[in-house]
């Protein structure tokens, strides 16, 4: 609910600050005294027009602040969220305005735009008897406001869904049709593409290997020439290396009986020629493979000149290669069955307008009968409000073509005068007029979606028996929501939960609005004031108690 409401430098508002309490909140006061400047100053708040003619006369600026409690409000809280402001169940925003028309907006401790002060306020609060902050007002809300009434959300949310699920079928069908040049093409290529990686017959790790192998075909010559004149050296020739050795190791060991201390070191000698004998066989064994091969070695060159040619094209290696492959097979299956991709979306797409149509038809046959509904009880509740001649109406605009929202759109009509036909509310309807068909509607269908509703003169053109009615009907809204009236009748004064006068005097030789809470007998007296004008008697005051006490019953 809105709390606090602080307005500074606003008109003849020199500074004040008004508190304001769940339920019903009556403000009353002169005619002039400011209680219009209050609702100005709230639809700022709401992000209307912030006119530099709207500043105190010699000061700076001008600017609102009001304070929300969200206390238990958790899908007001989580929009919020959404909207990227955080708050703990208290929201402060503030809005100034500069000469010029320059705007500053404050939402919870952080800059924002007028934009997004809408955005966020107008889901807080609701204004009923200015032109500027009317859901009535705003057509494309007449078809929720007679879905709620009518009991139909659900099945409005559930056709929402299909035609969600209809719209992209048919988006990408179009999509599908669309790329038909193009996936010709496509599958022309990535067809070759594939051809040409599959008939490589490609091996992870082949190209080490076969780069190996070519680099000991191309220098065999050398290779043999090396291992075999090794091999000679070591252990072929007359006068081998491992000969000799075996002659110096004969003397050691020998030396070795007379002296301990070179048997360690024969022993050393023995290991080193059986390590040497080793190797020469290796180097024997090695020379014995080479293979002078000019054939294998043209083919390895081949080989290898194909994978760097399909490297240019795929991949960085041939693991990246085989990789493209993969994809572009799945690529060439996914586009190969986009015949059956086809069939497949336009017989989804079939069953969605059935399902569309029968929903549909369900749709529009719940929101006529509630459309009669709707006629009978806003009929009968305008006419306790002293409007016995109104016609409210609901007319609908039929398409052949679903939208989100049914087949249907719908726009209230209302005619306030007897032999007037009804019309668009928005071409007809009085400020006062549209508080009385909002508060009529909200005896219909108590929603509690805007925490807080503010009611503008809704008992212009009342009087009598017909009052207390009006009171009574704001007080059953106040119980689910929190209220804000400004009345000029006592007997719907008599019904606040919460009493508020607001007066306008002379401070410091300069005009000044203020607001009173009022209690008591103070209340009692604002009630008599009311009732009689300037003239206040005892009997008036008795008056006045009496109708307190008994709006209080």
């Amino acid at each position: 609910m809105l709390r606090e409401l602080q307005i500074t430098n606003l008109a003849i508002i020199d500074k004040l600050h008004v508190e304001f309490s769940p339920g019903l909140n009556i403000l009353t006061g002169e005619t002039g005294a400011g209680k219009s400047i209050i609702i100005d100053a709230v639809n700022l708040i709401l992000g209307g027009r912030g006119s530099s003619d709207l500043i105190r006369s010699g000061a700076k600026e001008a600017s609102v602040e009001a304070v929300f409690d969200l206390t238990g409000r958790d899908a007001l809280l989580k929009s919020l969220a959404a909207a990227g402001i955080e708050c703990d169940g208290e929201l402060l925003v503030r809005r100034s305005v500069a000469p010029g028309g320059k705007n500053r907006v404050f939402i919870g401790g952080g800059l924002a735009t007028t934009a997004l002060l809408a955005e966020v306020c107008r889901s807080l609060i609701n204004i009923y008897g200015q032109h500027d902050a009317q859901t009535l007002l705003k057509t494309d809300q007449h078809l929720l406001l007679l879905d709620g009434f009518a009991g139909s959300l659900p099945l409005r949310h559930e056709f929402a869904a299909r035609f969600e699920e209809y719209q992209g079928a048919r988006q990408e069908l179009k999509a599908l049709e669309e790329g038909e040049r193009e996936a010709a093409r496509r599958l022309d290529l990535i067809a070759f593409q594939s051809g040409e990686i599959a008939d490589a017959k490609l091996v992870s790790g082949e190209e080490e290997e076969l780069s190996e192998e070519r680099v000991r075909l191309a220098h065999s010559g050398r290779l043999m020439e090396v291992s075999q004149g090794a091999f000679d050296q070591l252990y072929g020739g007359d006068a081998t290396i491992l000969g000799g050795l075996t002659g110096v190791i004969q003397g050691v060991v020998e030396a070795g009986r007379i002296d301990p201390a070179l048997t360690p070191v024969a022993q050393a000698l023995e290991t080193a020629y059986a390590q040497l004998e080793d190797a020469a066989l290796s180097l024997r064994d090695y020379a014995a493979r080479i293979d002078s091969d000019p054939a294998r070695l043209e083919e390895l060159e081949d080989r290898l000149d194909l994978i760097n040619r399909l490297k240019k094209k795929y991949g960085a290696t041939v693991e990246e290669i085989l990789a493209y492959q993969a994809e572009i097979d799945a690529e060439l299956a996914a586009l190969t069955n986009r015949g059956e991709t086809r069939e497949g979306l336009q017989a989804r797409i079939s069953d969605l307008e059935g399902e569309l149509a029968a929903l549909g038809k369900k749709l529009t046959g719940a929101r006529e009968a509630g459309a009669v509904r709707l006629k009978e009880g806003m009929e009968r509740e305008l006419s306790e409000l002293a409007m016995k001649h109104a016609v409210f109406e609901t007319s609908f605009e039929k398409s052949a073509e679903p939208r989100s929202f049914g087949f249907e759109r719908a726009e209230f009509l209302f005619s306030p005068n007897p032999g007037e036909p009804a019309r668009p509310i928005v071409k007809v309807a009085s400020g006062g007029e549209l508080s009385r068909l909002m508060l009529a509607l909200k005896q219909l269908h108590p929603d509690s979606e805007v925490p807080t509703l503010i009611f503008d003169e809704v008992d212009t053109g009342i009087g009598g028996a017909t009052s207390a009615l009006v009171g009574e009907k704001l007080k059953r809204v106040a119980r689910e929501q929190q209220v804000l009236a400004i009345t000029h009748l006592p007997q719907v004064a008599a019904f606040a939960d919460q009493h508020l006068k607001v007066e306008k005097g002379v401070e410091h030789g300069r005009t000044a609005t203020s607001v009173q809470l009022l209690e008591g007998e103070e209340r009692v007296a604002e009630v008599a004031r009311m009732l009689s004008g300037a003239r206040v008697t005892d009997k008036t005051l008795e008056h006045a108690r009496e109708m307190i006490q008994e709006a209080a019953r």
